[in-house]
């Protein structure tokens, strides 16, 4: 009695607090909308710096609308600099606490500052509710654990005497399916012995009919011939070709998270593909612009994720100091892509001028956990993409053309340079 009365008091304080809470909330956010909040902190990338009930590269922020005014939350949103710069003093001691200075969202309206704020206060009640509910559920173990031990005891002594009587029953059927073979197995020998002479027998007569009939062997020569120049036609027509090819990889880099879920921007990791010939590897500083907080613990029971500790190795960084070491090393990459030598693609014209997507070549990247090369790559299949795909003429490139060829008409001088010859992708393979 004294441990169910234990339970029901913490059960009744738990709602007691997860009331109060809620009924705080209801009455400090004014109705606002915290999913319109939660849309936008995610959106924004708040949650790459703050959280609710974690500190992180900016402070925890549990208990924000209590600590600072309304007013003053929407004022430092718009405008965390100039607010530092004006002797704002709660301004200047988070510059002091905080190395890294929030970047302005001018962009966010009052009411959109005012649903984040909604959005917060929702998660602290989760929170809140959660810590609750975890003190209250370890209080009737300790008055449950006899019984336990007695229905386990009454489980094996039943599971005992299940398993002698199956062990009995089996048995009796073992003996009883020995007897069957053994009076049976004469019989079943003689009649193997009987269908294999008879299929011996049918076999050499089928061979012998089959040789003496000349035109049918040269009709079955003829298809095995045919049948191997195909084959052999068909694998010297893919020698090169590497469609579906996926390697192992040294981290689990998943694409369907970063640019399918997360939306993140595929020229943001390969920004060569805007201005170069080649679209380029990343750098593991690029991964360390969100990886150096964002650490997958979640998933982990509060362990950091096993392939991000792999790239905190790479570049030797110690998520405990926060400070990056000098025993660095590269992360050893294998290339899906490649084209023969003798083959120039340049991804700055086609993505820039072109305006082609990175799915047309690549497929879709953004649902692929693990990467594999989605087109043949071949010529035939450049070739087939040319002769379909409509020039687009509205850019910068075509407007040089235009000019050049006006310049040319009037007898004017036409450099090089005005065509594209300034281009590295020129010279510089």
């Amino acid at each position: 009695m004294r441990n169910i009365s234990s339970v029901l008091g913490r059960l009744a304080k738990s709602i007691s607090i997860s009331l109060v809470l809620l009924f705080a909330v209801t009455t400090t956010t004014q109705a606002q909308d915290a999913a319109n909040g939660a849309a936008l902190f995610k959106s924004n990338a708040c949650n790459s710096c703050h959280a609710v009930g974690k500190k992180l590269t900016g402070p925890d922020l549990a208990g924000l609308a209590e600590r600072r005014d309304e007013a003053w939350i929407v004022k430092w949103i718009h405008n965390p600099q100039g607010m530092i710069d004006s002797g704002d003093e709660q301004a200047v001691a988070l510059k002091a606490e905080y190395a890294t200075t929030m970047a302005p969202y001018a962009n966010l309206s009052e009411g959109d500052i005012k649903d984040i704020i909604a959005f917060l206060q929702a998660e602290e009640v989760k929170l809140a509710e959660k810590k609750a509910a975890g003190g209250a559920a370890g209080g009737g173990a300790g008055a449950a654990s006899s019984d336990a031990n007695t229905l386990m005891i009454i489980g094996l002594v039943a599971l005992f005497v299940v398993a002698v009587a199956v062990i009995f029953a089996l048995n009796r059927v073992t003996k009883t399916l020995e007897r069957v073979i053994a009076n049976n197995q004469a019989a079943i020998a003689e009649a193997q012995a009987r269908n294999d002479e008879e299929t011996e027998n049918g076999s050499v007569k089928f061979a012998k009919a089959f040789l003496k009939n000349k035109k049918l062997v040269f009709f079955v020569v003829l298809m095995f011939v045919g049948l191997l120049g195909v084959a052999g036609w068909k694998t010297m027509w893919n020698v090169g070709v590497h469609e579906g090819y996926k390697p192992v990889q040294p981290i689990k880099f998943s694409h369907q998270i970063h640019a399918g879920v997360n939306q993140i921007e595929c020229q943001y990791c390969h920004g060569g593909a805007f201005k170069s010939k080649n679209a380029s590897i990343p750098s593991a500083n690029v991964c360390m612009n969100c990886h150096n907080t964002v650490t997958a613990s979640d998933h982990y029971d509060g362990n950091i994720s096993p392939e991000i500790a792999k790239l905190y190795r790479a570049v030797d960084w110690d998520p405990e100091s926060r400070t990056y070491g000098t025993n660095t090393r590269p992360i050893e990459w294998v290339r899906i892509h490649n084209l023969p030598d003798f083959a120039y693609f340049n991804h700055s014209q086609h993505v820039v001028v072109a305006g082609v997507e990175c799915q047309t070549c690549h497929g879709p990247i953004q649902d692929m956990e693990e990467v594999y090369q989605y087109s043949p790559l071949t010529m035939k299949w450049c070739i087939d993409c040319h002769k379909e795909t409509s020039v687009n003429t509205d850019n910068a490139y075509y407007d040089q053309l235009i000019e050049a060829h006006d310049k040319l008409k009037k007898g004017e001088k036409m450099t090089a340079a005005m065509i594209g010859g300034l281009e590295c992708g020129k010279c510089h393979y």
